[in-house]
């Protein structure tokens, strides 16, 4: 499937082939790809000074392959081989284009190639890797696929590994490349996707553009605000009424037709005076329940699930989430919420979010969006969609109150739990870009800037009811 057109597939280590090429030819498309997006880091070829660490299987074909490139096209590129054995094709086609085969780190690189171990790879560098990735620290690092090291099919780091500047890739992204924290020690990610690759079915997906626009819930010309879904959302205290503010602010920010807000009254006060369209407690087609609730929070969650809609349950409602309940849920923690939860400590849920979040869905029989870097969001039947959008600033007191605000208004207007929570947190990330322009950002102004999210992808929405 291509990639400006569907779910942006992520395979499983051994899972893509190509059909009727002839031996050679996806290596060779492979090298091809890599050389043209080597130079293009490297701002040109003639004189620079690449090297690059050979490990014994494909993923050192392809850099052999492209180095030759390289090297024709004046490049001083040499090889370190870090394994008792070389691809033979490749190492014949490097030597035969001019480059040299080295015992020791030249002085004076641009670059290194990391093609010790791709996506076949387990986790983990051999002693003989480790020593060349040591001698090469301070150079800038491309890796061939994935960081040698990672585990590619889960994101994990349990061993030593490579640090990459720039992951080359081919056919799609893995998993490695999306899900934290592999996905740091790649760096930035450049996919070749023109190798005709037959793909299978991925569990794990990371939405596009294109996904998004097709699943936002635009207006019919016919629509008025019952019909485009009401969202309920029970936030904020006596203590804590700026998280009111915020859910609030998320959830009134257009996708469904009505919010209705249920608080103290301190924070009803502050919310209605700021959002003269929300309205008081009623029927609504969903609830977001737990930001800044306090000690309140475990009735306004009994109170939100006694309606049977579908409910998204935040920050302090979390902790009175015992099990699987009869509304369809969305639980949106954060890694320490997450331990608390499910009773993992939190390095460990840093260092496998992929797993635990599965397994919190299984848990619970939820959609579990755990919020990160690369925020997952997992559905009880593995299903998993990671978010890509959105910037460093977004970590900022608040952000998580808005987001459990569209996550609602998303469900109110009929998205399924897991659209809902996946869409909801493209979209708040790609506001969070828009407000931020490479700077600070706050949470209302992430609030502020989901509409204009929203106007890029769908262009202007007709007008709709009263």
């Amino acid at each position: 499937m291509r990639h400006a057109h569907t779910l942006d597939q992520v395979r499983t280590a051994e899972a893509a082939r190509r059909v009727d090429l002839p031996d050679g030819a996806l290596m060779a498309r492979a090298a091809a790809g890599l050389a043209a997006a080597l130079v293009d880091h490297l701002g040109g070829a003639y004189g620079r000074r690449v090297l690059l660490l050979v490990g014994s299987g494909d993923n050192g074909g392809d850099a052999l392959h492209a180095g030759a490139r390289l090297a024709r096209r004046g490049a001083r590129v040499s090889a370190l081989l870090v394994a008792d054995r070389a691809h033979e094709d490749g190492l014949a086609a490097f030597r035969a284009a001019g480059g040299r085969v080295v015992d020791a780190v030249p002085a004076g690189l641009d670059v290194v190639v990391d093609a010790i171990v791709g996506i076949g790879g387990r986790p983990g560098l051999r002693e003989a890797a480790q020593r060349a990735v040591d001698a090469v620290r301070g150079v800038p690092v491309v890796a061939v696929d994935v960081p040698s090291g990672v585990d590619v099919d889960t994101g994990e780091t349990p061993e030593p590994h490579v640090r990459a500047d720039l992951t080359i890739t081919f056919g799609t992204h893995k998993v490695a490349h999306l899900v934290e924290p592999a996905a740091s020690a790649c760096g930035a990610v450049h996919l070749v996707d023109d190798l005709d690759l037959d793909l299978p079915e991925a569990a794990v997906t990371a939405l596009q553009p294109a996904d998004v626009r097709r699943l936002v819930p635009v207006p019919a010309p016919d629509a008025q605000k019952y019909t485009r879904g009401v969202v309920g959302v029970r936030a904020g205290s006596a203590v804590y009424p700026g998280a009111a503010l915020l859910c609030v602010a998320g959830a009134a920010s257009g996708l469904a037709g009505m919010t209705r807000y249920v608080g103290s009254e301190e924070a009803a006060a502050r919310v209605h005076a700021a959002h003269p369209e929300v309205v008081g407690g009623g029927r609504v087609q969903a609830w977001v329940v737990g930001p800044g609730t306090d000690t309140d929070a475990g009735a306004a969650l009994a109170a939100a699930l006694a309606d049977g809609v579908p409910t998204v349950v935040d920050a302090d409602a979390l902790a009175h989430v015992t099990g699987p309940a009869a509304s369809p849920l969305v639980l949106t923690p954060h890694a320490g919420e997450l331990s608390r939860m499910t009773g993992a400590a939190r390095e460990d849920v840093e260092a496998a979010p992929l797993a635990h979040a599965r397994a919190a869905a299984r848990q619970y029989d939820a959609v579990v969006l755990l919020k990160g870097r690369h925020t997952l969001v997992a559905a009880p039947d593995g299903r998993v969609r990671v978010t890509t959008t959105g910037v460093p600033w977004l970590a900022t007191a608040g952000a998580g109150d808005v987001l459990a605000g569209l996550v609602g208004a998303l469900l109110a207007a009929g998205l399924d739990p897991f659209d809902a929570a996946s869409v909801g947190s493209w979209v708040h990330g790609a506001a969070a870009t828009l407000a931020s322009r490479g700077g600070p950002v706050v949470a209302g102004d992430v609030a502020a800037a989901l509409p204009e999210a929203v106007r890029g992808l769908v262009g202007r929405m007709g007008e709709s009811g009263t």
